[in-house]
């Protein structure tokens, strides 16, 4: 060789002298990255501390609570505001006007949910949470406000289309804690979810008609008495405003090195494989329509949402129509409750629903799993639904008493199988793709729901017609075919259809 070896190696070890500072350049760059990271620093306090972080599952508490109050509270006065609003010509069209109110909301979140679910993704779970507090605080007001039938739908599509803070969320609560609390954390989103759905009409039934029912406070000349539905809308974004103002400190858990959006797997790739850098920023921030078309191609994932679709239907229509059921008259097989009756018992289920999810689901879950406890609760729904029909046969305080226990059972099953399915979700997918997964799961669950309402309100009007018929007279059909939907639900849990997810992929 000319010259002799030791060019060659002279300039070998300048390269590697080089490629060395490169990756201690590289490293001392990433060790910056992450000090100024919001999802790094959730990293180092999950490694940090080998407790559960009760701050944040705090602000899971009260973000999702404040999401879900909105969604249920108007359906024990939606019956009263229809009918105040003149637009059913016939007693038994009530429920059928009902239903379209109730599922403009969901129809609104089904169109964009995905969208919020990419945007949280991009520039973080924090900024689209705020938002749609602030939507709940201005369009859950002017629902309140309503005079006409178009305005209550309009301003309920705006807020369910505006309002993309559950998926967040569960996004969310799979990040702030570490992975032997993940059941604890969704638990909490399932329970405030939950929570929300029974309080908001417990709500909804104490404060509606204030002028009516509390003459002492309420004169009907007041905006109370005027708009006789606006002190439970109010109420519920007044404590919007609260929360708005306590996620100013909630912290962000996407990570975010140089601004890009970068993942941590990308960052760290770069500094030991350049094209596996290229092919993570790729993945989790460059192509968007690739990472949505694998998340697509998730069965574990999409098997779930559908699933999950199938029982938030049930959910929904069965939501709808047991407060409608309730306040209908005797003669239509109702029970004949004021809103403020179905407010205390769904108050009661309310608190049962806390000490369930809180106390006995972690555990139910760890020894059981969450596809078996979705099953056992499926399971379990469809001989209570059964029994409905013959409850309303009962009276006075006897009534009062089955009809709180079976909605106390009712509401800890659902939001158990509820629990079990948004786990099974969160664990299909690595972190810079959980929001978008949980917009579409959002997007479908809340199509699904959109159907609810709106299905459960024709089915309630056409029950009440046929209260003399021979197979299944009155509300007994709107039971069985509940419980059809339940079964159908039960029957996907199984193989091949329902696949556990791989959890070495979280």
């Amino acid at each position: 060789m000319p010259g002799g070896p030791w060019p060659f190696f002279t300039q070998l070890t300048v390269g590697m002298e080089e490629h060395r500072e490169t990756l201690l350049l590289k490293n001392r760059r990433q060790v910056s990255n992450q000090e100024e990271c919001p999802g790094c620093k959730i990293d180092q306090l999950k490694d940090s501390s080998p407790y559960p972080p009760f701050k944040h599952f705090f602000f899971l508490w009260i973000v999702t609570l404040c999401a879900a109050l909105p969604i249920s509270s108007l359906f024990p006065f939606l019956y009263f505001m229809i009918r105040d609003l003149h637009i059913a010509k016939r007693e038994e069209d009530i429920g059928y006007y009902a239903g379209y109110v109730g599922s403009s909301f969901m129809f609104g979140r089904a169109l964009t949910s995905v969208l919020w679910g990419m945007v949280a993704d991009r520039c973080g779970r924090k900024p689209v949470i705020m938002f749609g507090i602030i939507v709940v605080v201005i369009f859950n007001t002017l629902f309140g406000l309503s005079t006409n039938f178009w305005m209550a739908i309009s301003t309920r599509f705006l807020l369910g289309s505006l309002c993309g803070i559950l998926g967040p969320m569960k996004a969310y609560a799979s990040e702030v804690c570490r992975k032997e609390y993940q059941a604890l954390g969704m638990s909490i989103v399932s329970t405030s979810w939950g929570m929300g759905l029974v309080i908001g009409p417990a709500l909804g039934g104490f404060l509606a008609q204030p002028a009516e029912k509390y003459p002492n406070l309420f004169s009907k000349e007041s905006i109370f008495g005027r708009f006789p539905y606006l002190l439970p809308c109010l109420s519920i974004s007044l404590f919007a405003l609260v929360v708005s103002i306590i996620c100013c400190w909630l912290p962000e858990t996407l990570h975010n090195h140089n601004g890009k959006g970068d993942s941590c797997n990308a960052l760290e790739a770069a500094t030991t494989d350049e094209s596996n850098a290229l092919e993570g920023m790729k993945i989790s921030g460059g192509n968007i329509s690739t990472s949505f078309k694998s998340l697509l191609k998730n069965w574990p994932l999409m098997s779930s949402i559908i699933v999950y679709c199938v029982f938030q239907l049930h959910d929904m229509a069965y939501t709808e129509i047991f407060s409608l059921w309730a306040v209908s008259p005797r003669k239509h097989g109702g029970l004949n409750y004021t809103t403020a009756d179905v407010g205390e018992v769904l108050a009661i289920s309310g608190f049962a629903l806390l000490f369930f999810q809180l106390l006995l689901y972690p555990l139910v879950e760890r020894n059981f799993g969450p596809i078996m406890v979705s099953r056992i609760g499926a399971v379990s729904t469809i001989p209570l639904l059964s029994s409905y029909s013959w409850i309303a046969m009962l009276s006075g305080p006897c009534l009062f008493l089955v009809v709180s226990c079976a909605s106390v059972l009712k509401n800890v099953l659902s939001v158990s199988i509820t629990t079990g399915l948004f786990l099974l979700q969160n664990r299909a997918v690595s972190q810079e793709q959980r929001g978008a997964a949980n917009g579409i799961a959002m997007s479908a669950m809340s199509l699904f729901k959109a159907v609810g309402p709106a299905a459960g309100g024709a089915l309630f009007s056409w029950a009440q017609k046929r209260q003399d018929a021979y197979f299944f007279p009155g509300y007994q059909m709107v039971f069985f075919l509940l419980n059809l939907v339940e079964v159908l639900g039960l029957l996907l849990t199984f193989r091949p259809f329902l696949v556990e997810p791989d959890l070495s992929c979280t």
